[in-house]
């Protein structure tokens, strides 16, 4: 190994950080060279290297439009972000970190030789395209170029100068995006903005996606409840879905940002997530037009309790016909009670003039409590 490569994985493990890395098609080098210096065990938590299309599909949970590409990069990071969140011990910086791409083999390649290179942590995402000079380069210097853009994207998370030299030709390419979360968050906090979505692969929207089908909650923490109920809701509606969590609460001060970005983190790279300014549905019925809201069992009676509108039952009517006005609709899902009784929307006590905001997700049950989860400590579920 290189001394500029062995120098920079020694600051990178005297660095305040951990990252799960997971690389396909090349970078296996970087890899190595993470597990060539002592101290890894204090950066690294975990690595993975899903070589096969199978292995590929299940490390993301889906079946990618294209192997090597920049979601897929992104995706690739996301998932890594949430497998380190998961096996972290301690409070520092977590990095997830991928690379995917098509460099020479034995057979000889039509497309570019190329890799997209990700990191995702919960303040900013950035994703890098690497495209190489065909026919310039055996797959051993291949393969370094593309484990030094690895190492130096790595080193730029953690707050590193990215210092290792590469040896350009001149039909290489090198691209870089970022995608700055925090900004867009410090944007909504300055009530600048009513709400931003991540997306699934990383990027900032500011335009919901239509039909929009949102799973409203604080994720403290997010559990298999939550990830059962979006694919149950999924498959029952025909379309994707997306997690929505607001900053602000009625009756409680905002959420911190840092609390938000870890919440809003736990998605990455499998569900677009919205961070609003909207504790109500019927602030976020202002929001997001026409969409269909999918609540539990609980959830959808408070939305029929005046309690929460000041006790007052008019107050409740006028809210739920601007709810109405603006297209949008509840779909239940059941819940069992303490006696293991199985509520659902048949069982609520709706007012006539508003029966046909509530619909039933059928074939749908899930019990587990956020609350239960928080009380022993548990982390939930990715």
């Amino acid at each position: 190994m290189n001394n500029d490569v062995s120098e920079l994985v020694q600051r990178l493990h005297q660095a305040d950080m951990n990252v799960v890395y997971v690389c396909a098609g090349a970078g296996t080098v970087a890899l190595g060279a993470l597990f060539s210096v002592s101290g890894a065990s204090r950066t690294v938590l975990e690595c993975n290297v899903p070589y096969s299309h199978n292995s590929f599909d299940r490390f993301l949970g889906r079946k990618p439009q294209k192997y090597v590409s920049e979601r897929s990069a992104l995706q690739l990071a996301g998932r890594a972000l949430t497998r380190a969140q998961l096996l972290a011990d301690t409070e520092v910086v977590l990095i997830g970190l991928s690379c995917t791409a098509a460099i020479v083999t034995s057979k000889v390649k039509r497309g570019l030789h190329r890799a997209y290179i990700a990191t995702w942590q919960q303040n900013c995402v950035v994703t890098y395209y690497l495209e190489l000079e065909k026919g310039s380069r055996d797959r051993k210097r291949e393969e370094d170029v593309v484990s030094r853009v690895v190492l130096n994207a790595l080193a730029e998370a953690a707050g590193l100068e990215p210092c290792l030299g590469i040896a350009w030709l001149a039909g290489d390419k090198l691209e870089r995006v970022v995608y700055d979360i925090d900004a867009a968050a410090d944007k909504l906090y300055r009530r600048e903005l009513d709400y931003f979505c991540v997306e699934d692969f990383g990027r900032i929207s500011y335009q919901p996606t239509k039909p929009v089908y949102i799973i409203s909650g604080s994720f403290n923490p997010l559990h298999i409840g939550h990830i059962n109920l979006a694919h149950a809701a999924s498959k029952y509606l025909g379309e994707p879905l997306a997690f929505e969590l607001s900053a602000f609460n009625v009756d409680k001060p905002a959420i911190e940002k840092a609390v938000a970005l870890a919440r809003i983190s736990q998605f990455a790279g499998y569900f677009s997530v919205y961070l609003t300014n909207a504790p109500t549905f019927l602030e976020k019925s202002r929001l997001f037009a026409e969409a269909t809201f999918i609540v539990g069992f609980d959830t959808a009676e408070r939305i029929l309790m005046p309690r929460y509108y000041g006790d007052s039952e008019d107050n409740l009517f006028a809210a739920l016909r601007e709810i109405r006005s603006h297209g949008c609709n509840f779909l239940v899902a059941p819940r069992a009670n303490k006696d293991n009784q199985l509520k659902t929307v048949h069982d609520m006590v709706i007012p006539v003039e508003f029966v046909e905001l509530f619909d039933e997700l059928p074939d749908f049950r899930q019990d587990i409590s956020s609350t239960e989860l928080r009380a022993v400590g548990a982390k939930g579920d990715r």
